[in-house]
């Protein structure tokens, strides 16, 4: 009698033992607002933070102003991961990042790309001519206005002579992944991405590659958000900024700059 209620006893502290660890909450994941050009690079760089023993961050991936103007109204980040310097400057005049931790982390390049199977021939310069190629069709961007993909392809049509003659004949989408999208699916004939998003299509082929100068400077600046909570952020903008990211994000074709904001906002 003795030896069944010790082993009754033993079975119930097992049980409550098992029971308790089986409702332990799981370590809440860090969240990043990032632009939607960073997709399959942080996608990956998620999966490998996660082999380092930390909760995988939850990524929300969008156009850059989209994103600022979430964090804006409250919407819960721990880090903002802009494609461009300006929503990273809208936030920190509004004193929504933590300005000890940006880091200005990659740079892109921009192209003008078309379906893989179509004969669109284009000569990047002065001048540039897209009506040709463009035939009956639209020119697929981001947002002129907002975008930053959009922002720097405007740029780049005015700098080379092109924005009059087509300035009427844009698809303007909400993201670079959407216009990616739209040449992608055969829906216009040419568009303008980013280098990183045209290397992950391959329904599309880049016809030419925008001159460096013929547009503001391509930089991704990263930090943390003035109410980032989390206690695993700091070690994930940590982990961006080291050699297993740094991997990835030139696997993707970034290049990676790491270095802290030149100016304080």
């Amino acid at each position: 009698m003795a030896l069944l209620t010790r082993t009754r006893f033993l079975a119930g502290l097992v049980a409550i033992t098992l029971a308790g660890t089986l409702s332990a909450p799981a370590a809440e994941a860090p969240t990043v607002f990032a632009a939607a050009s960073l997709k399959n690079a942080l996608d990956e760089i998620a999966g490998l933070f996660a082999k380092e023993g930390k909760p995988a961050p939850k990524v929300s991936y969008a156009a850059s102003n989209t994103l600022a103007k979430q964090i804006e109204q409250g919407a819960p980040a721990d880090l903002f991961f802009s494609a461009d310097l300006d929503w990273m400057d809208y936030l920190a005049k509004k004193d929504l990042i933590q300005p000890g931790t940006r880091v200005n982390l990659l740079a892109n390049s921009l192209v003008l790309i078309a379906p893989k199977d179509a004969k669109a021939e284009v000569t990047m310069g002065p001048d540039l001519d897209l009506t040709s190629a463009l035939g009956t069709g639209k020119l697929a961007m981001g947002n002129v206005d907002a975008v930053p993909a959009g922002k720097y392809g405007k740029a780049a049509l005015e700098k080379l002579g092109s924005w009059p003659a087509v300035k009427d004949r844009i698809a303007q989408a909400e993201s670079v992944r959407a216009a990616l999208l739209l040449v992608s699916r055969g829906e216009a004939p040419l568009g303008i991405v980013y280098a990183t998003d045209a290397a992950v299509d391959a329904n599309v082929r880049i016809v030419a590659t925008f001159p460096a100068d013929s547009h503001p400077a391509i930089v991704y600046p990263v930090a943390l958000t003035r109410d980032a909570r989390n206690p695993d952020a700091p070690a994930l903008l940590a982990y961006l900024r080291g050699p297993s990211a740094r991997a990835a994000f030139e696997k993707q074709g970034f290049t990676v700059l790491n270095r802290p904001a030149a100016t304080a906002p």
